[in-house]
């Protein structure tokens, strides 16, 4: 018998598939929860998984999410899945992508490159490889395996 642990939202993102031990940061990359905002947010955390032996699970009521935050959450987790629900249904399926270069959501380990002085800049990578995901700095050009940080 299946057991309905979280309420179905009418309209907005669902985000499967996340890497588990990561839903708080997925949060974080999105800027929630919002100050003043209404909006219900649910979050499942190392929930049983027949392709993941263990995920995380986070739904968003009232909010579809765009292109650059679709590739943070591929940055941190790439086998997550957003489906798109519409009063009450999956009205849009598809898996997370990651993208050749990404911005402001990894630091360069290489603690002489510019983006980590006191100079204003933002932090930006080429994704060599996507599995494991391995960046390069668009600075100093130092390549490293990136490791989401663990959620405080």
């Amino acid at each position: 018998m299946r057991e309905l642990k979280v309420q179905p939202i009418r309209n907005g993102t669902v985000i499967d598939h996340i890497t588990p031990g990561q839903a708080l940061r997925v949060l974080r990359v999105l800027g929630l929860p919002r100050p003043g905002s209404a909006s219900t947010i649910s979050i499942v955390i190392n929930v049983p998984s027949r392709e993941m032996k263990r995920k995380d699970i986070v739904k968003v009521e009232d909010r579809e999410l765009d292109p650059a935050e679709l590739a943070q959450i591929a940055l941190i987790a790439p086998r997550a899945t957003i489906n798109i629900i519409r009063e009450y249904h999956v009205a849009e399926k598809h898996a997370v992508t990651l993208p050749d270069k990404v911005a402001g959501i990894a630091t360069c380990p290489n603690t002489d490159c510019v983006t980590r002085g006191a100079e204003p800049v933002e932090p930006a990578f080429d994704v060599l490889k996507k599995d494991p995901v391995t960046l390069r700095c668009a600075y100093c050009e130092t390549a490293f395996v990136y490791e989401p940080p663990q959620p405080r």
